[in-house]
């Protein structure tokens, strides 16, 4: 099967006919269906588009959620209506609340969201603010060491719900890929071709994520674990370990397309 791989598509900037294009553009490559890794719409409109998006491609969408997708909203009210709508619309898979998905005998896909943990990097001295720290509630603390709390809370929901994933898919399957949005790793955290730098790396990379996959790799030396993320909108590729791969997909507002189409063994 074919597997299509999108992020950061943001298709709220976009107009109906924009989006239609796009999802023309999937159709095209014949795939079996569409991952979505992150930054899908905003809070108020990620369940009417995802929901448009799934109906004008007629395949099986999988995803994980970015900051975007909790733009003036909350954490828990935008997961509670992911359960809703995946409940209700089996061609949508929110990957961060799915059990691990066989595409075939040798290859398992898992997701989380994640979220940038101020772990690497400076983040106190960071002079950076993102519009997250104001349009998502539960990050629009005054304080930054209350915020930081809070980022790390996320990031290690997400990395404990990666290993529980990683330890039911491993022993199974020979390739599991990993969906998340922000990168894993400082090698990972790519803009406009080069690394970004300690006053961008908090709020663009989640060690906690990372340090779950390093140890994964490590015990199963044998399986490929391949990690395809976004949230940088840049391009590239890091090998932290000889058995994980890491893709972070380029993006452009007003422009989504594909990452990548990915060859899956029946």
């Amino acid at each position: 099967m074919k597997l299509a791989w999108a992020t950061d598509i943001h298709l709220n900037f976009l107009t109906p006919s924009e989006r239609a294009a796009f999802a023309r553009s999937v159709r095209d490559t014949s795939a079996s269906a569409l991952l979505v890794t992150g930054d899908i719409a905003e809070g108020p409109s990620v369940v009417p588009l995802l929901r448009e998006l799934h109906e004008a491609l007629g395949l099986q969408v999988f995803f994980v959620l970015g900051n975007h997708d909790y733009y003036r909203s909350s954490v828990g009210h935008v997961r509670a209506q992911m359960d809703a709508l995946c409940s209700g619309t089996p061609g949508l898979s929110w990957l961060h609340a799915a059990a691990v998905t066989a595409l075939g005998e040798a290859t398992a896909l898992v997701g989380v969201d994640g979220w940038a943990d101020g772990q690497y990097g400076n983040y106190r001295a960071s002079p950076v603010s993102l519009n997250d720290y104001v349009l998502i509630r539960d990050l629009a603390l005054p304080g930054k060491s209350d915020r930081l709390r809070v980022m790390r809370d996320l990031a290690g929901e997400s990395a404990e719900r990666l290993r529980g994933a990683l330890e039911s898919a491993l022993p199974v399957h020979r390739r599991v890929l990993v969906a998340t949005h922000v990168p894993p790793f400082e090698e990972a955290c790519w803009h406009e071709g080069k690394i970004s730098g300690p006053d961008w790396l908090p709020h663009f990379a989640c060690k906690a994520t990372g340090d779950v996959l390093l140890s994964a790799a490590d015990a199963w030396p044998d399986r490929r674990i391949e990690v395809l993320c976004g949230h940088t909108h840049s391009e590239g590729v890091a090998s932290p370990r000889p058995n994980l791969l890491v893709r972070t997909g380029a993006a452009e507002y007003g422009a989504p397309a594909l990452a990548g189409v990915l060859e899956i063994e029946a």
